[in-house]
């Protein structure tokens, strides 16, 4: 059992003084792109949230994932990575970062330990630092053999001097270590309030949003570097067919250019039925009824420009 299992099954007795009134918190989640905020969420909530991938800057939308234990509930919400950019695209993501810190009851900043604080690390902490007094920081892949956790601790002792040292934790999301230690520290910090979710639910995404997701986490591995970042998923339609509630889809892989959907195509159509049989194994093992996908390739000219794809693509 994962020391994270260990704690969610604990609920009621174990770890909270017998009679203590239970905390809630809205939690966002702040890090610099491939910090390890989506593994952490996926971990916490034992559910698979949030897309993982090695491409940066993968989460586009605020993802709420939930986590109950005896202390109460923790509401994350796994923002998309914060980094330096111009883009329209980009500084829409700096602003569904930006209101859920403003708007959240704490603030988890991960911090990759693998790699040495640059000038992005350092714009991140600087955002971090406006919320100290409700502030977790947790030093992530310290499973790595390249992780240097006394340097990431010394630099968050720097740039953030007004957090404690028990509020500045190591963890590896990846391998379920130190996971405990973050969320009883987060709790610490946490508001007495009734919660908001019942303990069986795990993520408010709808189920459109969900499917879109995994299609879309599914296309990102499977292809080039630069051109995850140029795709986006349309559910067209989503319906409940025959007796026993199998949802039908039909949904869009839209990219920008002709010549990027003859990639995602791929030759005979190869890459394409990969990513959509990819897909329904993927959905199947999520949703506790039978799905069937109905997956084409679209484009969408230029459409990170589109002020109105941006709004209906990254909600905050």
């Amino acid at each position: 059992m994962s020391e994270t299992s260990e704690l969610a099954e604990n609920t009621g007795t174990a770890g909270n003084v017998e009679g203590a009134p239970l905390k809630t918190a809205l939690v966002a989640i702040l890090g610099r792109p491939s910090s390890g905020k989506s593994t952490f969420l996926n971990t916490a909530c034992q559910e698979p949230v949030s897309i993982v991938s090695p491409v940066p800057q993968t989460t586009r939308n605020a993802i709420r994932g939930i986590v109950n234990t005896s202390f109460g509930q923790l509401v994350f919400v796994d923002t998309p990575g914060y980094h330096v950019s111009d883009k329209k695209l980009n500084l829409r993501l700096r602003s569904v970062t930006e209101e859920q810190l403003s708007d959240a009851d704490a603030i988890l900043y991960i911090i990759d330990t693998t790699r040495a604080a640059g000038e992005e690390e350092k714009m991140n902490a600087a955002l971090a630092e406006k919320y100290s007094a409700r502030l977790v920081v947790a030093l992530n892949k310290t499973d790595a053999p390249e992780s240097d956790a006394a340097a990431a601790r010394a630099f968050a002792a720097e740039a953030l001097p007004d957090v404690p040292a028990e509020r500045i934790l190591e963890m590896s999301a990846r391998e379920d270590r130190g996971i405990n230690e973050v969320l009883k520290a987060l709790y610490s910090i946490a508001p007495v309030a009734p919660a908001l979710y019942t303990e069986d639910v795990y993520t408010d995404q709808n189920i459109a949003f969900r499917i879109s997701e995994i299609i879309r986490g599914e296309a990102m591995n499977r292809l080039s570097e630069e051109l995850p970042h140029c795709l986006y998923v349309r559910i067209e339609d989503l319906e409940s067919r025959g007796p026993n509630g199998k949802i039908w889809v039909r949904a869009f892989l839209c990219v920008e250019r002709d010549s990027q959907k003859g990639i995602v195509i791929g030759k005979g159509a190869a890459m394409i039925k990969e990513i959509r049989i990819a897909s329904m194994e993927k959905i199947r093992d999520v949703f506790p009824f039978k799905v069937e996908l109905d997956l084409q390739v679209k484009v969408d000219k230029n459409w990170r420009q589109h002020d109105n794809t941006l709004s209906r693509l990254i909600s905050q």
